[in-house]
């Protein structure tokens, strides 16, 4: 059924043409119209306009952070996750990604044309390609590590570090589930503790994540399984907190924290387990655990002051 549209975005325009455009068109027929109507628009710009947009358009501001700082992290980063596949997605996935894996608003994600969006989240993304490993070999495990520059399009709070387009460290495992709830259990784990040691290793080079937290939360229903994690985890200090948030839909969360270099706790690592792998290979055993790494945050809120060891 068709959304009911805003109504300044559809004032002059036959409802039958809304109609066509968001449901009678064949696709192909939608992203070629759309394609020469941005094509019409694209070739009557004037310099002028194009320097006012850069100036103004969040969208296409440059990172915030030295690339030469960003690539030196990633090799950390990717060097902590060395048990995990490293992959290099492309800046776009297919339309509908985010709104149908995380459930999220398409107004939240820039959507592009072709029939598709611009990266909100590698972990939706991931999950299309771990499933299309568990399409190939059922029996696999599927463990992937990215770092990718994202785009979301909510509004965007005034706080430092934060901005339109940011990037992120992730992890995705995925496979068939064991006996037990085993590969659940593992695989959080396994994520967790490679977390840990990037952090680990980045207080090596420069930076310091003081007071960290590490919170596992679940249901009440994956109370048990949640306390082999912590089990697994060989002795960390772990806090445990019920589970609230519908978007980790098979129970099970942890969160990581530290204080930041303005003296004020800042989550800075999430995961989970979720349903979307096996909704994607239609076999609700598959099982799917991912989590990501706020990267844009760590020399920009976690590098230790000149001098400091």
């Amino acid at each position: 059924m068709t959304q009911t549209p805003r109504s300044w975005v559809t004032a002059g325009l036959p409802p039958v043409t809304y109609e066509a455009l968001t449901d009678g068109l064949p696709a192909s027929r939608l992203w070629s119209l759309l394609l020469d109507a941005a094509e019409a628009r694209a070739v009557r710009r004037r310099p002028a306009e194009l320097m006012e947009q850069w100036d103004r358009d969040r969208f296409v501001q440059p990172g915030i952070v030295d690339q030469r700082t960003f690539v030196d992290i990633d090799g950390h980063l990717l060097t902590a996750a060395s048990a995990f596949e490293s992959i290099e997605l492309s800046p776009v996935a297919p339309l509908g990604v985010c709104a149908i894996m995380g459930h999220a608003s398409q107004h939240k994600v820039l959507s592009a044309l072709r029939g598709t969006e611009l990266v909100a989240d590698p972990t939706n993304v991931m999950a299309l390609e771990c499933a299309r490993r568990l399409h190939r070999d059922p029996a696999a495990t599927v463990r992937l590590a990215t770092s990718h520059r994202c785009v979301r399009a909510q509004p965007v709070p005034k706080r430092r570090g934060l901005s339109a387009n940011f990037r992120i460290f992730c992890l995705a495992s995925a496979g068939v589930e064991r006996q037990s709830h085993a590969f659940v259990v593992d695989a959080m784990a396994e994520q967790m503790k490679v977390m840990l040691d990037v952090l680990d290793r980045l207080e090596k080079h420069g930076f310091a994540f003081p007071d960290r937290r590490i919170t596992l939360l679940s249901t009440q229903d994956r109370i048990a399984l949640g306390d082999r994690i912590v089990a697994a985890l060989g002795g960390a200090v772990v806090t445990r907190a019920a589970l609230e948030h519908p978007y980790y839909n098979q129970g099970l969360r942890f969160q990581i924290a530290a204080r930041s270099n303005e003296g004020t706790e800042m989550p800075l690592i999430d995961g989970g387990a979720f349903d979307w792998v096996a909704k994607l290979t239609s076999n609700r055993r598959a099982v799917y655990v991912a989590s990501g790494l706020g990267s844009q945050l760590v020399p920009l809120m976690f590098r230790r002051p000149t001098g400091q060891q």
